[in-house]
This record gives structure tokens, sequence and C-alpha cells, in this order.
């Protein structure tokens, strides 16, 4: 009698387990009412606040799972919005809680890049659109923007590092090849990822330095260069080290006739060129005029336009709520086809260097999400989709929690 209660214990641990290794994600709306969100970004002074970048100009509140009637902050008068342009990126320094700074990047109504700093006032929820001052490029006689030739391939996106360091990725300039092969030529930004060091007074002419460790400091080259050969980087993040992460930078890369990308970084490896517009993807692309420099620093991953054709970039996971299964998993968006995935990273100890290990589709578990045109951590780092179609920010949750073996069983004859 004993063997058999044991046999049956057994078999109900070991149909758990088989449901647990096939278990689903699932999506929760967590807000709706928004219009084209692009942007959802934890607010590092509060924990139940969360700020959602509109491309229309507006910052929204969103306080315990509400949307606020009132703005964080109202750009819609400086912002050029539609297409790939609009309000397309925020972040909140180190030092957030004590200089109230924070950062957007936008296209004004010429079409050129403006990174603005600003102030919160002294309500902690309301930015002092007063206090706005625009980033001038090449010193304190330079421009107040970032020329931009083509209404497309702006980038947008904007994330401070683990060294504290503010990481600015700008795509090509547009059009569709890059035709001036800005991405590499060494006296422009664009097609660059870029790394400044804002942490300077307010009277500071520029509003930033630039690192003495960036790569290209004391060359011929722009020296807030980090990284060449970008084309359109639709959201990157680090690997947060304060979660258990490498601190490695993961970068989406728009394609464009064929393949979509995805670029690791290590941490603190600067100077690379990821090849565009002389690659797209691991392929060659327009080679009538020479790289930069190489080599040429291939994708971990990409895929091609029978599968999805834009790309948009996530995090690696680093919550708790997923189960263990998901720690360190990457998590991307497809945004033309609403398809998302996650993929493992089997990074090298020793070169710390990595490669895809699996890659796994959520679409079908998490149901129809839209557009994804971001992805979003909380205070806990758990994640969120940002659908730029439906106006919703969306929870990624795990599976309902499964059943615990029964006790007490008895065998009836």
């Amino acid at each position: 009698m004993t063997r058999i209660r044991a046999m049956v214990v057994a078999l109900f641990v070991a149909c758990a387990v088989t449901a647990d290794l096939h278990a689903q994600l699932r999506a929760r709306v967590y807000v709706t009412g928004l219009t084209n969100p692009v942007a959802f970004v934890q607010d590092p002074t509060d924990r139940d606040v969360k700020f959602v970048v509109q491309q229309d100009g507006r910052i929204r509140i969103v306080r315990s799972a509400s949307l606020l009637a009132t703005d964080f902050l109202d750009l819609r008068a400086p912002v050029l919005s539609g297409g790939e342009q609009g309000l397309l990126g925020l972040a909140f320094p180190p030092d957030a809680g004590s200089s109230r700074r924070l950062f957007v990047n936008f296209t004004d109504r010429a079409g050129n890049h403006v990174i603005a700093r600003f102030r919160r006032s002294s309500d902690p929820v309301i930015g002092d659109a007063a206090s706005r001052f625009d980033l001038r490029w090449g010193g304190a006689s330079g421009l107040a923007y970032i020329f931009q030739p083509f209404a497309n391939h702006n980038g947008g996106h904007l994330a401070f590092g683990p060294d504290g360091y503010l990481y600015i990725g700008l795509g090509d300039g547009g059009a569709a090849n890059d035709p001036d092969h800005r991405a590499q030529t060494p006296s422009e930004l664009l097609g660059k990822m870029l790394r400044i060091d804002v942490s300077v007074t307010d009277s500071d002419p520029i509003g930033y330095r630039v690192p003495p460790d960036n790569p290209f400091v004391g060359t011929a080259t722009r020296p807030e260069i980090w990284a060449f050969g970008l084309r359109n980087p639709w959201r990157y993040n680090f690997d947060d080290p304060a979660r258990g992460g490498t601190g490695a930078l993961v970068i989406a890369d728009v394609g464009q006739n064929a393949w979509e990308e995805i670029d690791y970084e290590p941490a603190g490896r600067s100077g690379r060129n990821y090849g565009w517009r002389n690659r797209e993807g691991a392929h060659n692309n327009v080679t009538s005029r020479p790289p930069a420099f190489l080599p040429l620093v291939d994708p971990i991953h990409e895929y091609n336009h029978s599968i999805g054709a834009s790309i948009t970039g996530g995090y690696v996971y680093r919550g708790s709520a997923l189960g263990s299964t998901f720690q360190g998993r990457y998590f991307f968006a497809d945004y033309v086809t609403a398809r998302v995935w996650s993929l493992g990273l089997a990074v090298d100890p020793s070169t710390r260097e990595a490669r895809v290990s699996t890659i796994t589709e959520h679409t079908a578990e998490l149901g129809s999400v839209g557009n994804i045109s971001s992805f979003g951590v909380d205070a806990d780092g758990e994640l969120y989709l940002v659908s730029h179609s439906t106006g919703r920010i969306i929870k990624i949750i795990g599976p309902p929690a499964a059943p615990s073996a029964p006790s007490g069983l008895r065998i009836i004859r």
C-alpha cells in the first residue's frame, strides 16, 4: 500500500513538473487610454509612479496603475510628431533623487534631434517646462540640436549606463541605405552610439562633458562617439548589474530590406563598428565606400523579413515573477508583425561575449498585444510591453501557480 501511494504521488509531481516546463507567459493590461506611446519609464524616486512617453509630445503619469489626467510634461509645441518623428526618449540620471533632473530626446519643428534637460517642479510628478536646457554639440558656440537630413531613422532612445553616463543612440539620418555614408563617417554623430557625462552644473554652456575614457578622445573622430555603424537603434538597454546582470549593452538595430539584428556589447567594450551600411546584419550590403575601420562586429542574432520587418529592443530579464527559467533571457519584439520572443544568452566567462543559446516565441501565449514600440521595467525588474497601436501598457506575468501535490492519499479498492 505504501509503495502504491508513493507511485501515485510521484506521478502527480511528474505531471506538475511537465506542466511547469510548458507553462506559458501571460499578458495583463496595466493601463489604457494612451495615444501612440513609445516608452514606459519607472520613476526612480517613487516605485508607485511610472511615466509614459507619447510620440505627440506628452509625458503621461501612471500612479498605482491609474493614468492621471495631468501631464508630467507637455512638449507638443516644440515637437514635430508623425511617422518616425516625435518625442522619442526619456531617461533619469542616477542622481535624479537629488538633482531632480531628467533628459528627453525629440525631433524639433525643423526635424532635427534635440537632447534637452529638464527638472522636476516642487511637485515631483510635474516637470518644470521653464527649466529646459538643450545640450549644445561641438562647444559653447555649437548647435543646440543634431542635424537630421531626412525624416526617418531618428533613433531617439536614451539610457544611462551602469557607469552613470548617458548613452544616445542615433540613426543614420534617414532615406535608404545611408546615402551619405554617415554611419561610417568619423566627423558625423549620426549612425552612432554616443556616450556623454551630463553631471555638470546648470551654468555649464554645453550641458555635458566627454568622458576621458571614450574610445576616440584625442583623435579626428568626434569624441562623443562610443560606437559606429548603426542604422536605426530602436531601443537598447543594459543588463542590470544591480540585479545580477553583466552590465552588457544590448542593441536592437532596425534593418533595411532584409535583416533585423541584435548587437551585444560586453560592459566597457568601446570603439566597436557594427557595420552599417557596409553590412546589414551579418551580410554585405552597400560596399562602394569602405567602413571607417575594421573589424566589423556581427550581431549575435538576426532574422529576415519573412519573420518580421522592424525590430523593437527590450531587456535582459532580471525580475523574479516569471520564474528562474526566464532569468537572463533577452526579450524583444517586431513592430510590424506584432511578434514577441525571448532568447537565452550564453556568456563566455573569459571574453564576456555572448552567443544565443535558445530562442522562444511568446506571441501566441501573450495574445493580441498590437504593435510593440518599446518595453519597460518597473522597480522590481518586471517587464512591460508598450503597445503603440492600441495605446496600452501591458505587463508580462508568469503562469498561474501550480497546484501543490496532494497529501493523505489513500487507495480505494
